[in-house]
């Protein structure tokens, strides 16, 4: 069995047999990538299947979005698996560094990813309608990153931020009422927010 698929399964992480291919030309590219652009610490297999594995972990306790926008996507963590995990979802990159966002475009158009817009902008700087998901790991804290997103979110937005430890004292700061779920595993906190009031 494929090393990537049986770290999956046994997280309970379902993906189809395209999906797997994906995801295994995801991991082969970025480690071409890196050798010349140092896109991400991750640079072999043993450090990036669990950057995949922690970015599509969420799937198995989040409601299924209608669109998504992740901020900060980087070398793709979480959002590129989010778009592979949810192909017929409209699935927005914002990144603002130039080499990252060139990477991005380059994998959505190699996977065929056609849910996929890479946008080179920060969060802040973009406009579009509201999304259903707006996620993001290891960009800011949560009250920034609520602030930063605040022109592309409805009532029914929902977060998943993908944090550490600081997230009990991050939410401590933050001065609205907000109806969360935070989900352990290993060393990572998902702060899924279903509704701020």
């Amino acid at each position: 069995m494929r090393i990537l698929k049986k770290i999956l399964e046994s997280e309970k992480i379902e993906v189809s047999e395209l999906q797997l291919f994906q995801l295994e030309t995801f991991t082969s590219l970025l480690q071409e990538w890196n050798k010349i652009h140092n896109l991400t610490g991750a640079k072999n297999l043993k450090d990036i299947y669990p950057n995949i594995v922690d970015a599509l972990y969420p799937c198995t306790f989040i409601e299924r979005p209608f669109s998504i926008l992740d901020v900060g996507t980087g070398a793709g963590f979480p959002g590129m698996m989010l778009a592979i995990a949810y192909p017929d979802v409209k699935t927005v990159l914002c990144e603002p560094r130039h080499k990252r966002a060139s990477f991005l475009k380059y994998i959505a158009m190699e996977l065929e990813l056609s849910n996929v817009e890479v946008v080179k902008k920060r969060v802040e700087d973009y406009v579009d309608e509201p999304f259903d998901l707006i996620s993001s790991r290891a960009v800011t804290d949560t009250k920034m990153l609520l602030e930063l997103s605040k022109h592309l979110q409805k009532e029914q937005t929902r977060y998943l931020f993908y944090k550490g430890e600081q997230v009990f004292s991050e939410l401590e700061s933050i001065d609205v009422d907000l109806n969360y779920d935070i989900t352990l595993k290993n060393q990572r906190n998902y702060l899924y927010i279903k509704g701020l009031s």
